[in-house]
């Protein structure tokens, strides 16, 4: 959605998709947002307790069931498992996507990890595609003024048209964009807890064959996870900046991740957005 700075301030009921790598801030400021009249929809969330609830579980309970004493309660429906997720834990969201590697280390070996990662995706892809259903309840049954996306990292990588249509058609699209800082920060937060993450088919491939040639490799079963995690994290932040600029150029704006972060309050972000169109938006 494309408009002018003083079209955004007349926006009585607004809508934004907050867009960029995990960790720069959209969660955060989606959270300080939620104080002030506007409905945080998280994507992780979504995601975990909608579309990928019931896999999830599944794993869960196939870990479960190698341990007798458990699996005996399991079987006599004695006791039941559930997700505890909530937007500011997703950890059983990540713990189902999973690492590639060695299995006695976790990994997962490559058929198992293509089929999350691909769970993920298409979760993803629905969780987006629901935006629009949001932004009604939000108004209509929870009373919330305004709506804020707060989408995942890894929007960038659907290669779906369809969501970039329906999130340019229904929301204003704002990539945070990460400063040199940031992604030293970033960095230093992935080597203290390497996180799965997600990785386009093709970019995996193409990545998956270099690791194993520069760690002289013979197959996945040889790879220790967080290794592989946190040699791909740059390799992945580098692929993900140009395409985050596209939907940008195409379909938004873009903001520094540390002007954003300066915005403490809702009013110093609105303001800061409208500079944002000021400069980079149509002419009013």
């Amino acid at each position: 959605m494309k408009m002018t700075a003083a079209e955004f301030r007349a926006w009585n009921a607004k809508s934004i998709t907050l867009l960029g790598m995990s960790g720069v801030g959209k969660t955060h400021l989606s959270g300080t947002l939620r104080q002030a009249n506007w409905f945080h929809y998280s994507a992780d969330y979504r995601i975990g307790t909608r579309y990928l609830n019931e896999p999830i579980l599944d794993n869960i309970k196939r870990q479960a069931m190698q341990v007798a004493f458990l699996r005996e309660l399991l079987r006599s429906d004695s006791i039941y498992i559930s997700n505890n997720i909530t937007v500011d834990n997703l950890t059983a969201v990540l713990t189902f996507l999973g690492k590639l590697g060695t299995p006695s280390l976790a990994g997962l070996d490559l058929q198992e990890f293509k089929r999350r990662q691909q769970l993920y995706r298409d979760a993803e892809v629905a969780a987006m595609l629901d935006v629009p259903e949001f932004i009604a309840k939000a108004h209509e049954i929870y009373g919330y003024q305004h709506f804020v996306n707060d989408s995942a990292g890894s929007l960038c990588e659907l290669d779906d048209p369809q969501v970039l249509e329906v999130l340019a058609k229904h929301t204003l699209i704002v990539y945070i964009e990460a400063t040199p800082e940031n992604g030293r920060e970033l960095l230093r937060r992935a080597e203290a807890d390497p996180k799965p993450l997600y990785y386009r088919p093709a970019f995996l491939d193409e990545q998956l064959a270099v690791y194993l040639a520069e760690r002289a490799l013979k197959g996945i079963e040889d790879i220790r996870p967080d290794d592989f995690v946190l040699w791909m994290f740059p390799r992945l932040f580098a692929a993900r900046v140009p395409r985050y600029e596209r939907i940008a150029r195409a379909h938004g704006y873009t903001v520094s991740a540390n002007v954003l972060a300066a915005a403490r309050t809702e009013a110093e972000f609105v303001n800061c957005i409208e500079q944002v169109l000021r400069e980079q938006g149509p002419a009013a």
